[in-house]
């Protein structure tokens, strides 16, 4: 193992990428070094970059979403050894580099038959999805990786606003048994959502008074209790306003204030960046492979698509421009480290806004016969 290493700083705040050396780690009780081979990249990097938020002391290593082998294990450590590959969730930035530290209580195996590149798309999305509709501090949904939270909730609709964004593709309410589920997201996106679990997925462009009109058609009038939103909307009003009385609107927003609350009155509108017990429930999700890759597993029939960007480290700057520059959803970045300093990402962009409601039951039944 190497004193030092590569790593891509954000060099002050508004600032420019630019790749430097540091020290390699040396983990502590209870932590793994990890020989980073794939990151994924966020939105949240260009925001940290171009508005200056979350971030204080620069320069700064970014990089939440990491998956690699096991270089060295800290002490206290069981279930781990050297060489293991391994995918975790990264509390503090900090994974733009070479070698990383984890820790081990929210690391997980990953399965032999999953690359690098599709296990360090995962870690994120998912456990933000977790957080939002069943943490304590937001939706309280019984988790429904665990066995008392299976199909609880069978036959109750869910509404998602935002299905093609990274986190609304971990329908983990699926495995909670709502249905119908529903989701907006652009025609170019039905297909994919269809493949997923979505059994209903309504054009993001549709006028509120129309949406609203689709889900009373689809539910039959069956009142929406959840609704989750992973992307920008212009008001807490239009999500909240499929809600019955009483019902919960679960977002990835950073802040839920008493203006939010005021604009659903008789509803819950709840966050996720400020959970009080977040490391409580990634344990619980992250407490075991095999309930992790499940839970993941549970959006599709397998991780999500990945594509390479190339340049290394370096190659990381080209990334957060291009996802606000085709608005990319549906895959993800992730950028490979190691010997060829090659990276992977992977996107597609969204297609033209038609005013629809795609059924993907008629979808499931043309595949078959064709």
């Amino acid at each position: 193992m190497p004193a030092e290493q590569k790593v891509l700083f954000l060099t002050k705040k508004h600032g420019k990428w630019e790749v430097g050396t540091a020290e390699v780690s040396t983990p502590g009780r209870g932590q793994l070094l990890i020989k980073v081979k794939a990151t994924a990249l966020n939105p949240v990097e260009r925001k940290i970059q171009v508005f200056g938020v979350l971030v204080e002391e620069y320069p700064a290593i970014l990089g939440v979403d990491p998956a690699g082998t096991i270089e060295a294990v800290g002490e206290g450590v069981t279930g781990f050894v050297v060489g293991d590959r391994v995918g975790y969730f990264v509390k503090d930035k900090g994974i733009f580099q070479q070698y990383a530290l984890a820790e081990a209580a929210i690391s997980v195996n990953i399965p032999k038959n999953m690359t690098f590149d599709q296990a360090a798309s995962i870690p994120l999305a998912l456990t933000t999805a977790a957080l939002a509709l069943f943490d304590p501090s937001s939706a309280e949904l019984p988790p429904s990786w665990e066995e008392s939270g299976q199909g609880k909730f069978a036959g109750k609709p869910f509404v998602i606003f935002g299905g093609a964004t990274f986190v609304g593709q971990y329908g983990l309410a699926k495995l909670s048994g709502f249905s119908p589920a529903i989701t907006t997201a652009s025609p170019s996106n039905a297909n994919y959502l269809c493949s997923l679990g979505a059994t209903h997925v309504l054009d993001r462009a549709l006028a509120l008074d129309v949406l609203l009109a689709e889900v009373s058609k689809i539910t039959g009038g069956t009142p929406v209790e959840l609704a989750f939103g992973t992307a920008p909307l212009p008001s807490v009003e239009f999500p909240a306003s499929v809600l019955a009385p009483g019902g919960t609107l679960a977002t990835v927003w950073p802040v839920i204030d008493d203006s939010h609350r005021a604009a659903a009155p008789g509803k819950k509108v709840v966050g996720v960046i400020r959970s009080t017990s977040r490391d409580a429930t990634m344990y619980r999700l992250l407490r075991s492979s095999r309930h992790c890759w499940r839970a993941a597993r549970s959006r599709c029939a397998g991780p999500n698509r990945v594509e390479i960007l190339p340049g290394g480290l370096a190659g990381i700057a080209a990334g957060p421009k291009r996802m606000q520059k085709y608005m990319v959803h549906i895959m993800y970045f992730t950028c490979r480290h190691g010997a060829s300093e090659s990276h992977r990402v992977s996107c597609k962009i969204r297609g033209k806004n038609v005013k629809y409601t795609f059924l993907c039951k008629k979808l499931r039944q043309k595949s078959t016969k064709s």
